[in-house]
């Protein structure tokens, strides 16, 4: 009986020892599956915990929404504000700005900032991302749960047309990425990798649309799901359908079958117009 016990006994520590050993494998490839998990261990006021960003992987995200000298960069759960202040010190954003509810994160972030040599063109608030304008910004950063990127969503989706929001690990729901790419990294031992997803805010453009084509009016009529749309054309009376319609940014092109030919129309959107090269059209509702 007492030697049953002890095979039970090593056989118990071997599953023990097998299972942590595991755990700490799983942990050493650490990646975006355990990033930015509920926060109820932590303080309750939260929405996730803090989980840093590796230095790879800001550097692609960066990259990705291509953040350059013309952009104010808006980094939304800022944490220790490494993202906006390379935004700003290695691409070179003329400002950037982080936002993060957790006071300890902002202290972090201004003793980060104080190390970096940006002087004032980076700015952390204290605040909640859902109660603070960034309407400004041309460049947005993410790394929150697909939960509150949704809730974000219908915000973003009406800043100014061309606005670059760049996420990690959680995307948009139905909304598809303009781009995503896998990112390795290998943060001080851990290795792993985060999906890095693009979204560039469509310009809207649903509903009915008098077009003037040469000596040509054309009534479309379009329906429109976040930098795609379909929808109809009449031509001379008679109605075809809208092809290959996208959006990237204020950026439209489209095709209509006009005399059996397929035409592509490419063009610039600016609120209830829209201008192209020998062709125009206004919003008629």
């Amino acid at each position: 009986m007492q030697r049953m016990t002890r095979i039970a006994f090593l056989r118990n520590s071997l599953a023990v020892f097998t299972a942590i050993a595991l755990a700490g494998s799983a942990f050493a490839y650490f990646d975006e599956s355990y990033a930015q998990a509920s926060n109820e261990a932590d303080d309750p006021r939260l929405d996730v915990i803090y989980v840093p960003t590796p230095h790879e992987v800001v550097k692609r995200m960066l990259e990705i929404a291509k953040v350059g000298p013309n952009d104010i960069h808006y980094d939304l759960g800022s944490g220790d504000g490494r993202i906006v202040i390379s935004a700003v010190k290695d691409f070179e954003a003329k400002k950037g700005v982080g936002i993060d509810l957790d006071p300890k994160r902002i202290k972090e972030a201004q003793d980060n900032l104080a190390k970096a040599g940006v002087g004032d063109r980076v700015t952390f608030l204290n605040r909640n991302i859902f109660e603070t304008d960034f309407s400004e910004a041309s460049v947005i950063s993410l790394y929150l749960l697909s939960t509150l990127n949704l809730k974000l969503r219908p915000t973003l989706l009406d800043m100014k047309p061309g606005t670059r929001i760049v996420t990690q690990s959680f995307a948009m729901d139905n909304w598809e990425p303009d781009y995503k790419e896998s990112v390795e990294f290998d943060a001080t031992g851990y290795k792993g990798a985060r999906t890095v997803y693009l979204f560039v805010v469509p310009a809207k453009v649903g509903g009915k649309w008098a077009m003037n084509a040469g000596e040509r009016n054309i009534a479309l009529d379009l329906s429109q799901a976040f930098q795609h749309f379909k929808g109809t054309a009449t031509v001379d009376g008679k109605n075809t359908t809208i092809t290959d319609g996208k959006l990237n940014g204020a950026n439209i092109e489209f095709t209509l079958e006009i005399d059996g030919k397929p035409l592509k129309y490419e063009g610039k959107v600016e609120g209830n117009g829209i201008t192209g090269n020998n062709w125009a059209a206004k919003k008629a509702s």
